[in-house]
């Protein structure tokens, strides 16, 4: 019983957590926003969502040790934000108008990777790491392709508590960069690798303050 107990407490913590950085992704790149903005800032977005996924999602793969951990993981994360998109739907927006980052395979070649590895942690920080800032912004710009133009949602239906300092403003596609998704997957596999480590760090204080 104490062994399920423990189970079962270990993978409602990761529900919490998972809802609480989706949450905090909204902030990141809040999800409305994110479609405000997704041609103009889609480096920085591809960053910000990547990064925010592998500190969560490595954090309780190590902590569980259990591959796939990560992917259920995102998938709660997706879940919840499919649950917001519904509600803004049911407000009257219409569907295209929230976009939801594609976060179930980037996880899910993190899990892959840590099983490949037979459970090895630093492979996952760096070959996992690595995987998840390279495959977020093509799965993102895949996603953002099946939609109608995020610009004009943005134009058509602005968020109603969107400050006038925040509304978007018109790109010059291509002038500051040429391939978004490579730059967006450059810096993400880059930086992810360090946050992957801090989420694995995280790990150690968790044990220690569990011992205390």
């Amino acid at each position: 019983v104490m062994v399920w107990l423990r189970r079962t407490t270990h993978y409602l913590f990761i529900v919490v957590v998972a809802v609480n950085s989706t949450l905090l992704t909204i902030n990141a790149g809040d999800y409305i926003f994110y479609t405000d903005w997704a041609w103009t800032s889609f480096v920085i977005f591809s960053i910000a969502q990547s990064t925010m996924l592998v500190v969560g999602a490595i954090y309780y793969m190590l902590f569980t040790g259990v591959p796939g951990t990560a992917t259920y993981y995102a998938t709660i994360m997706t879940i919840y934000t499919w649950v917001a998109k519904g509600a803004w739907f049911a407000l009257g927006y219409p569907y295209d108008f929230v976009a939801v980052p594609v976060w179930i395979p980037s996880a899910m070649l993190l899990d892959l990777t840590y099983w490949a590895t037979r459970r090895n942690k630093h492979a996952a920080i760096l070959i996992g790491g690595t995987l998840v800032g390279l495959s977020l912004p093509l799965f993102n710009m895949i996603n953002l392709l099946t939609i109608r133009d995020p610009l004009e949602m943005a134009f058509k239906y602005p968020r109603p508590t969107l400050p006038p300092y925040m509304t978007p403003i018109e790109p010059q596609v291509g002038k500051f960069y040429n391939s978004p998704v490579a730059l967006g997957a450059g810096a993400g596999a880059v930086l992810s690798v360090p946050i992957a480590a801090l989420g694995a760090k995280l790990n150690t204080w968790t044990y220690r303050w569990m011992a205390a």
